[in-house]
């Protein structure tokens, strides 16, 4: 597991400004090629399965983990694919939170 996906997201407030420059490239480093930083705003990535519900059964266990870390990514579900994009809505940008989110979703992937 990664260093990311140990942590727990953390509720924003607000008041704080969006990562930018050497965090969010840090960040950006320890998630790996795995998630494109869309405008240095939000994540996506997009996910392939062998038919829909394998698509359908991954989409349920990244809202599980959505319930689960108080932390609620766009869905977009398509036969065969599953696109995840997520931001902290409150301050329209990026926080570790947002990051955590996306490796702990990339463990959901491969489970049954």
């Amino acid at each position: 597991m990664s260093d990311l996906a140990s942590k727990d997201c953390v509720p924003c407030k607000g008041g704080v400004p969006p990562l930018a420059g050497a965090e969010l490239e840090d960040l950006q480093k320890q998630l790996g090629d795995r998630w494109e930083v869309v405008d240095g705003h939000h994540l996506t990535k997009r996910y392939r399965f062998a038919n829909f519900v394998e698509a359908l059964a991954f989409t349920n266990r990244v809202g599980e983990l959505a319930e689960q870390q108080n932390h609620h990514p766009d869905i977009e579900l398509a036969w065969g694919r599953v696109r995840l994009t997520v931001w902290t809505h409150k301050i329209d940008g990026l926080t570790e939170s947002d990051f955590v989110w996306a490796a702990k979703a990339d463990l959901r992937e491969s489970r049954e």
